[in-house]
């Protein structure tokens, strides 16, 4: 039945507040959220598309007892086809989307993959020669690991979003604001998901990156490449949400 479909759902970005978001989501008493962050299911390239099995992915969720369901993947954002996906299970999906400065994002991206051992050449090689790579990945022109820079492209992949979805039903942010205010994020999140109000959260840092020798530095040249590389996107991202950054 449509009215037990999981009802929102924080969509993006990688490296950009969403397991603090979820975290704080895990308190609210109106709520029920996937048992595991990331459920990974509309990424899911072994899926029956356009027919999966709906069951599964329900399946990380408690049973449904009439409160919204929700649950957090940021690479669906960024993955062909995972929004298109999620409108086909559900046009009334209400997507949250956690964004943060995309230069911050990258080198955040980048030690995290580093720090993993999948990454193993410098920051600022990636960045520029780096992305050759993804031209031999599948499906073309996409990695889930060393997409340092494009995830950052948010004008375009908000632009998706808002062909498949209404305005309405997307809330955009800023990671950097969840972490200035927590509360009045929540506050939004909650009128957005039409939630009673609640306490004020207490603030806290999820997910924060490992203290290691990562044998690169986020340079100025590196800063203004990549603020070169984003310029056009991101007034692309402002006009469209008004949201921005740099």
């Amino acid at each position: 039945m449509a009215e037990d479909r999981v009802a929102f759902i924080i969509a993006g970005v990688q490296k950009g507040g969403t397991t603090a978001l979820f975290d704080y989501l895990g308190e609210e008493p109106g709520v029920s959220l996937s048992r595991v962050k990331e459920t990974h299911f509309f990424d899911d390239e072994a899926q029956a598309w356009p027919t999966p099995d709906s069951g599964a992915y329900h399946a990380h969720f408690a049973l449904f007892d009439g409160r919204p369901r929700g649950e957090a993947t940021p690479i669906y954002l960024y993955w062909p086809g995972s929004l298109e996906r999620i409108c086909a299970y559900n046009p009334a999906t209400r997507l949250i989307v956690m964004l943060r400065d995309p230069v911050q994002r990258a080198w955040s991206h980048w030690k995290m993959e580093y720090a993993r051992g999948v990454e193993t050449r410098a920051f600022a090689w990636c960045i520029r020669e780096g992305r050759q790579r993804l031209f031999d990945a599948e499906p073309w022109g996409f990695h889930r690991e060393i997409s340092y820079v494009e995830r950052g492209f948010y004008g375009e992949q908000m632009a998706r979003a808002f062909s498949l979805f209404p305005r309405e039903q997307v809330m955009v942010s800023r990671a950097e604001d969840l972490r200035a205010d927590p509360a009045g994020v929540l506050a939004k999140v909650r009128a957005f998901l039409g939630l009673a109000p609640s306490a004020d959260p207490a603030p806290r840092e999820s997910n924060v990156g490992r203290q290691m020798d990562y044998g690169s530095d986020l340079t100025a040249a590196d800063v203004a490449h990549l603020r070169s590389v984003y310029a056009r996107d991101l007034e692309r991202l402002a006009d469209l949400t008004g949201v921005r950054f740099g």
